[in-house]
Parts: structure tokens; C-alpha cells; sequence
């Protein structure tokens, strides 16, 4: 929705100094051709790596775990400051540090209001590869930058709002970013991803399943990022460690659709034998479309595909599709094992909802553009192309706004209209009725700069008809977006826009002076009122001098100018009060927390959600749909939740009589599990709560989490399976009883932890003596001859192991009786690099982790008086564990 120019042109405004001349961005001479530095992304062993903001609380913590790790840090910045850090060098400018110590790419951790100048630093120093990881950096200030990489070859972005880039391959150690170490291990699936803590359970699956990790791309959840899916998807194919790939998309833009494409082109030119599979998640199926679902890109636009679009147009492409991150690898590890004669050849039809059935991604291609696919663009017409250069803007000094962040602005009809009233720019414009024409300033998220849209609706359902919209892109003249068209440019511009939008009536009236004011209009209050996403519905006035009439707008303003920038507090203070807001919206704002009530009006949305992470919620609101429940909400506590912030969330949950149980589902990067149990303890004893807890806690301090809760004695119950914990969640919320808590004994967690590794090392024993190993592989063979292979793909959540998908019902038998089996010990000690033990069976779906491994369990039982060497509570490591 941050509907943005190539740049926001704007004079001197309250509080900004004047716009300066644009400087030199780079010595190499522009070839406008960014793709060129796509090869910058194979990160490993040898890249030298720098931190911006280095001597900061987090990029300290950051960099500790990271040089442990393997990640070969060689120094860092901090302006106006020379000194060390760490053993290492601090310098006082990237252009210093880039002439010094030779960096391959830098980590910037700067707060958002200083990310944008910090990755123009980097830039201007052509350091090779630049990854940001702050949310919330203004829209515009990205649009500037974007400007920027477009016109040279040595600098690759990553970010912002990503969780890094992170090579885990063996011997190639080296992660920028604050991705969870303690989940990973060294292996073979790349993944690119919008959504961090989705690749996290990406990662903790794979792990699980023993394939591990090599090249792990954080695309991220942003509206522009420096690379985006399709991008990561050409470095993974030729990756050399990389033998299967894990797609993680989201609501929002069409890159998905894109990446669609991609599959397919890869697929027609590449071997059977030698394709990499590729197994894909796409989350927010159940999103509602007038929403940003805490991510800044994740949110719908007429125009874009719907998420069960995306997922057909993958399927279609021949990605495998399931339904939770938690079966990638599983699903993965059965297709790089099976030879090429065995892949699926599934080319059923899928179908949208609104009813659509296209055969390949060439016919939905064909339907989303009325062009062949060759020409289309992202499902949309695009009528004219090229990239325009745009000037920057001064630095901006640390914004004194402190504020949380929503995301955006949403402003109606009647507040819009006001807006522009206020801003004398409403001349043209009367409220009347049909028929509908749709006129947008929107953001094309491939050409990382601004679009026009277009549509004629005819009836309701056209709204979610990509086929129904056209787009254009303006051409190179535009280097300041509409308000720069030279006149030859800006003709040509509205001539399609006529055409397009088919415009005809009076003779007297003329519509093209007409269509040109409300153009201009409309860009002046999009660029200095620093908006994402500025529309009209309109009719053509067929008698009378007045042009058009009016039936509907809507402006969307990016909120981190305002909470990042601290620009425009004026307009965001005065136009916030008029946006509609769900029931507790505003209250969690106030704490960090991004929260929609869902289908308010159904009663059977009775499942109160808390999860961490937008990518995460969306998908457990999705999942659990699967499952045959309905979530009442959508809640993102934020990256960096706390035990205040678990007791804000269930109060704002329980505002909402409907929810009968509350599921928290939490995979710990930066949020640590065993603070969220304290908050869900802390909210019992504070909180007048009636609804039993369902918790699923992995990731940082996993274990630890399950203690408190367990001693807590509260009905709260504790699942380390997703399936397992969803399922308890809607039976109850369906009329269930709670399941029976046994009573908890100081020191029982050790004890069953023991128990449990003497089972696994006793069926261990048994395996490798052969006795009953050959029953089990024909009683799985026989499973597995009744369930056709094109179920795989339709992995979902269930209660029954027989209703799992052929891949997933050998490992889930098997996980039956050795539920609590670990494949990673998540610790600090060098012991959590050792591989299980040989023979051990194969790991339940959820298990990577357990407080002891089965050998050391084993000794213990043995030699009771003797204490175990290094061994220590699991603990992921990394910059996670400071929030």
C-alpha cells in the first residue's frame, strides 16, 4: 500500500530542511544493471565481514555468537569513532573501513531511522554485499535507495526487514544476521523466504529430517526489498551445496507469482535428473484482504493474486505445496532421494477462488495479463517500461519518535476526502454512483519503483480478477515520478490512461485536462504526505461540465515516516483518530503488538491466537483452518516480546468474547521461549483467565519454557508438536475437556528425559541387532502402497498419522514411540555439533532438541555418582537471546 514515485519530490515542509542536489552514489560508471550483482549473495568461509553500528548492545551480541560460529568478522563501523571492538577494528566511515580492511559485506544495525543513510554509506563505498535487518524504514527513504542501486553493479541489498543471509554449509560458516544458530545445521536445502521465523521452522524441519541447511536467503517481509524471491531462487539453483529448496512466500505483491514462472522455465530447461526440488509455503490464506498483517509488504491490493492464487500458479509450476513449514523436510527429503522416474507428474488443475481453472502458469499468466506470458508482468498489463534515476534526499537526523508501529494509515472515504479537502486538492471530485473506474498510484514491487493501475469493474468479483487490472510503469523521463513526465511523456501517459480507462462523453467536457488535474493532484498529496497506496473509484459524467464524479478513495500513509522518520506528526496525529480499527487494536499498538480480529461476526472463530512473528501468525491462522478450527484473531507480538507483552496480548485476546482457548505458538529467534512462559504464568496469576492455554514453544530456550509451564500447574498445556498442540486447541474449543495434567515433581523433567533416552538407546540396540526392523519397513511399505504420491503436496495438519500424506506416514510412525528422540542438541558446547547416534531412529516431527543427548543419558544411568561433561540445558545460541 505505500503507493510511492521513484521518489517523493517535496519542497521544504514543517520540520525538514530543503531538498539538496543529489550526489555521486558511486565511482563505477552506471550500466543500469543491478542483476549483475547477484553473484554477490554466495557468501562462506572467506567473506570478510564488516557490522555498521558495531559497539551497539545487539550488534555486539550479534557478532560474539557470529566469530564463534565460524562467520570471519573483520571490524566494523561507528561515525566519528576509531578505536576496538571485540579485538577487532572500528572505523569512522564505511569508505575508511571499505579502503582498510577489504570487507565482502556488511551487517548494518542501526535503529530504522538511520538505516536508509547507512545503506547510501555502503553504497557510495561499493561494498559488495549490504544486509539490513531493521523494520520500519520509511518507504520513501527505501524508494530513494532503490534509486540508487539501480544505477550500479557493485552493491547487492538484502533487507530491510529480513533476518539475513546465512551460509551453513559445511565448512562455509558465515551469517549476517540474527538467524537462530542453535536450530541450524550443515547440509543441503537453500531457502528464501519472506518470512523469518517461517524459515526458522524451515530450518528446525530440515535439521529434523537430517538434510540441513547450506545458502538460506531472508528476503523479508518488506514492500521493497533489495532482493526478492525470484532473485534468491537464480543464486539457489546454482548453488553447488544446494540439492532442495524451500520457498517461503506470503499475502502481498506478486512475486510468488513470479517465482511461479521461474519454476516453470527452470523446470522445461533443466534435466529431470538434475532439477532440485523445490517444496513451497504460502501464508495467509485466511488473511483479511483490507489489513497489513504485520509485515510492511504483507497486505492485499486489487490487482494482486489472492494467496490461494499464488499457491495454485506454484503447484501448477510443479513446486510441491504444504500446508506448515514443519513438513518441508520431511517432504523434501523423500524427492531428493527419489530418482527422476518416481518425481510427480501431477498436472491436475487447480482452482481459485473465485472460481478460475487454469492447466499451466502460462494460461493463468495469459488471464492475469490478457498477454502471452513472454509479455505479461507480475499478472499485470504493463503498458509502458523503463527505470528512472532519482535525486536524494538529505540525511535526516535520529527521529526523537518513539511510537510503535501499525504498519500503515488507513484512511476511508470520508477521511480521505477530508484529507484532500484540507490540502485544496478536491476540486474535480463529487460523491455520485456508477459505473466504477479505478485509477491507483501504487508501488510495482519488481521494478522497485512507482506504477499507475488501472481497471474497469463491472461487477464485484473483478476486484479479485487480476485479469481485471492493467498497470503502467512510467517511463525513464519520470526520474521524480508523475510530477517529472515531460510533456511528450506525460501525453503518452494519459492517452493510455483514457484508453484504458475508457473514457468517453460530451464533447464539451475535456476529460484529458481533467484526468491530468485530478493525476496531479493525487501525486502531490502521494508524495508529500509520504503515502504507500492513493486510489480512485470514479464515474464518467455524461452531461454537465463536471468530468467525472466521484464514488470512492482511499489513501494509505506509511506510518514509519511518521514513527521512524518522525516526519509528518501533524498529519498522522490528526487523520489517525478517523481510521477504523478493530476492537483492541489501538490498545496493542500501544504495546508493540500488531492484532486483527477476525470474522467478527462468525461465533465459531473461537480459537484465540498468540504467536510471534507476522509470517508465523498468518500461517497458524491458515493451519489451523486446515485442521478443521477457526481462529478468532490474528496476533504478532513482535520479534522482541517480553513477559508484559504475553500479558498484554491474552487480555486484548480475551476482549473478544468468542475465544473458548487460546494457542500460543511460539519458534523463538530473538524471543526467548522461557520469557513468553514466565509472561503466560505472570498473565494467570494477574488475569481473570476462563479459557484454557494450549502452548507450543520451540527454538531459544525451548526447554526451559516447558519447565516453567509445567511447574506452573496452571491449565496450560504444553505440546512440542505443531499438529499435536492444534489439534488439542480445537477439540476444545469444539466442547473437549482439557487432557489430564499429571502431577509434576521437582526433577521429573530429568527423570523422563532419562527414561526416554534409555528407551530410544534400548530400541537403538534393537534396530541395529535386526530384530524387527524388516516388519516395520514392509508394514511401512505397505502404508505407503495405499496412498497415492500426489497427496504430498496436500500435507496438513492431523490428529490421525493415516491421514497424513505417503512421505509422512513412515516418519510419523515411527515418531510415535520415540516422540521425545532429539537429531540436534541445541547447546552451547561443542557436543551440540555431534551427530545423533548411529542407528538412532528417525526423529519426531517436532523434536530437534533435548536437554540431554541419548549416550550422555545412557552414561548417566549407569554411573548415577559421576556428572556429565559438558552438558548443558538447550539453549539456542545468537543475537536471539538479547531482546
Amino acid at each position: 500500500m505505500q503507493s510511492a514515485m521513484r521518489h517523493h519530490m517535496r519542497p521544504t515542509a514543517r520540520g525538514h530542511a530543503p531538498i539538496s542536489p543529489s550526489r555521486c552514489f558511486t565511482t563505477s560508471a552506471p550500466r543500469h544493471n543491478y542483476a549483475a550483482t547477484l553473484k554477490n549473495l554466495r557468501i562462506g568461509r572467506n567473506t570478510r565481514v564488516i557490522f555498521q553500528g558495531f559497539t551497539g548492545r545487539q550488534a555486539t551480541a550479534n557478532a560474539q555468537d557470529s566469530i564463534k560460529w565460524g562467520t570471519n568478522i573483520v571490524g566494523g563501523v561507528v561515525p566519528d569513532r576509531q578505536g576496538e571492538h571485540l579485538g577487532l577494528p572500528v572505523l569512522p566511515s564505511v569508505r575508511m573501513a571499505m579502503e582498510q580492511l577489504k570487507p565482502d559485506a556488511t551487517g548494518i544495525y542501526v535503529p530504522a531511522s538511520r538505516a536508509a543513510q547507512a545503506i547510501e554509506d555502503a553504497i557510495e563505498a561499493e561494498v559488495p554485499l549490504i544486509v539490513a535487518v531493521a523494520e520500519h524504514v520509511p518507504l520513501h527513504d527505501m524508494l530513494r535507495v532503490h534509486s540508487m542501486l539501480r544505477t550500479q553493479t557493485k552493491s547487492r541489498l538484502v533487507g530491510p526487514n529480513s533476518p539475513g543471509i546465512i551460509n551453513a554449509a559445511e565448512g562455509e560458516n558465515c551469517r549476517i544476521g540474527f538467524q537462530p544458530l542453535g536450530s541450524f545445521s550443515p547440509g543441503c536445502v537453500g531457502i528464501a523466504a519472506r518470512s523469518g521465523t517461517l524459515s526458522y521452522e524451515a530450518v528446525a524441519a530440515t535439521t529434523r529430517a537430517k538434510l540441513g541447511q547450506s545458502l538460506c536467503i531472508g528476503v523479508g517481509g518488506d514492500i521493497l526489498p533489495g532482493t526478492d524471491l525470484v532473485e534468491a531462487l537464480q543464486v539457489l539453483e546454482t548453488d553447488p551445496n544446494t540439492k532442495g529448496i524451500a520457498l517461503i512466500g506470503e499475502i502481498g505483491g506478486d512475486g510468488e507469482i513470479m517465482a511461479a514462472q521461474w519454476i516453470k522455465e527452470y523446470h522445461d530447461r533443466t534435466p529431470a535428473e538434475k532439477r532440485k526440488p523445490i517444496v513451497a509455503v504460502i501464508a495467509g490464506k485466511h488473511a483479511p484482504l483490507d489489513r497489513v498483517m504485520g509485515h510492511a509488504g504483507a497486505f492485499w491490493l486489487p490487482g494482486e493474486p489472492h494467496p490461494n492464487q499464488k499457491i495454485a500458479a506454484l503447484k501448477n509450476a510443479g513446486a510441491v505445496l504444504v500446508s506448515h513449514p514443519a513438513y518441508i523436510g520431511r517432504v523434501l527429503k523423500d524427492r531428493i532421494k527419489l530418482e527422476p522416474a518416481q518425481e510427480d507428474k501431477d498436472s491436475t488443475p487447480h482452482e481459485f477462488d473465485n472460481g478460475a481453472s487454469f492447466e499451466s502458469v502460462d494460461d493463468f499468466a495469459r488471464a492475469a495479463s490478457r498477454r502471452v506470458p513472454q509479455q505479461q508482468h507480475r499478472g499485470l498489463h504493463t503498458s509502458t517500461r523503463g527505470s528512472g534515476l532519482a535525486p536524494s534526499r538529505p540525511r535526516m537526523s535520529k527521529s526523537s519518535v518513539h511510537h510503535h508501529q501499525i504498519r500503515s494509515l488507513h484512511l476511508d472515504r470520508a477521511a480521505s476526502q477530508s484529507l484532500l479537502r484540507d490540502e485544496g486538492k478536491a476540486a474535480e471530485l463529487r460523491f455520485q454512483t456508477y459505473p466504477i473506474r479505478y485509477l491507483a498510484l501504487d508501488i510495482d514491487r519488481t521494478t522497485r519503483s512507482q506504477c499507475l493501475v488501472t481497471a474497469v469493474i463491472y461487477k464485484g468479483q473483478d476486484w479479485r480478477n487480476p485479469a481485471s487490472f492493467n498497470k503502467i510503469l512510467l517511463p525513464p523521463s519520470a526520474k521524480n515520478g508523475v510530477l517529472s513526465l515531460n510533456s511528450k511523456d506525460s501525453h503518452t501517459v494519459i492517452t493510455k490512461l483514457i484508453e484504458q480507462l475508457q473514457i468517453m462523453g460530451h464533447e464539451s467536457v475535456n476529460y484529458r485536462s481533467a484526468l491530468g488535474r485530478i493525476l496531479r493532484d493525487l501525486t502531490r498529496v502521494f508524495n508529500e504526505k509520504e503515502a504507500r497506496h492513493v486510489s480512485l473509484q470514479f464515474a464518467v459524467n455524461q452531461k454537465g461540465k463536471q468530468a467525472f464524479t466521484m464514488q470512492d478513495m482511499r489513501i494509505d500513509l506509511d506510518d514509519s515516516a511518521y514513527r521512524s522518520g518522525g516526519r509528518l506528526a501533524e498529519v498522522h496525529e490528526a487523520y489517525g483518530a478517523l481510521e477504523a480499527r478493530d476492537p483492541g487494536a489501538r490498545q496493542a499498538e500501544k504495546s508493540g503488538i500488531v492484532y486483527h480480529r477476525l470474522n467478527p461476526r462468525d461465533r465459531s472463530c473461537n480459537i484465540g491466537t498468540l504467536v510471534n512473528g507476522a509470517g508465523l501468525a498468518m500461517n497458524t491462522v491458515d493451519a489451523l483452518a486446515d485442521a478443521g478450527g477457526k481462529a478468532a484473531n490474528f496476533l504478532d507480538t513482535g520479534g522482541k516480546a517480553n513477559s508484559d507483552t504475553v500479558k498484554k496480548a491474552i487480555e486484548i485476546i480475551l476482549q473478544d468474547d468468542r475465544v473458548k482457548v487460546i494457542f500460543v505458538n511460539i519458534f523463538g529467534g530473538l524471543t526467548r521461549g522461557e520469557m513468553i512462559a514466565a509472561g503466560l504464568v505472570h498473565a494467570y496469576k494477574n488475569i481473570n483467565i476462563e479459557v484454557p492455554i494450549v502452548v507450543r514453544i520451540r527454538g531459544t530456550n525451548e526447554w526451559e519454557a516447558r519447565k516453567v509451564i509445567e511447574k506452573s500447574r496452571l491449565p496450560m498445556y504444553a505440546y512440542m508438536h505443531f499438529d499435536e498442540a492444534a489439534a488439542a486447541a480445537i477439540d476444545i474449543a469444539k466442547g473437549a475437556m482439557p487432557p489430564v495434567q499429571e502431577p509434576y515433581l521437582e526433577g521429573e523433567n530429568e527423570v523422563s528425559g532419562l527414561k526416554d533416552a534409555i528407551q530410544l538407546a534400548a530400541e537403538t540396540i534393537t534396530e541395529e541387532g535386526g530384530s524387527g526392523g524388516e516388519s516395520t519397513a514392509a508394514t511401512h511399505a505397505e502404508e505407503s502402497a495405499h496412498v497415492p504420491a500426489e497427496e504430498a503436496p496436500e500435507a496438513v495438519i492431523s490428529k490421525e498419522t493415516s491421514q497424513l500424506p505417503a512421505e509422512e506416514v513412515t516418519e510419523a510412525t515411527d515418531s510415535e514411540a520415540t516422540s521425545s528422540e532429539a537429531i540436534f542438541e541445541v547447546t552451547n558446547s561443542e557436543e551440540s555439533s555431534q551427530p545423533p547416534a548411529k542407528g538412532a531412529t528417525e526423529p519426531a516431527e517436532d523434536d530437534f532438541s533435548q536437554p540431554q543427548d541419548a549416550e550422555q543419558e545412557t552414561q548417566k544411568s549407569q554411573e548415577p555418582e559421576k556428572k556429565v561433561e559438558g552438558t548443558t540445558t538447550a539453549q539456542s545460541q545468537g543475537s536471539d537471546q538479547v531482546a
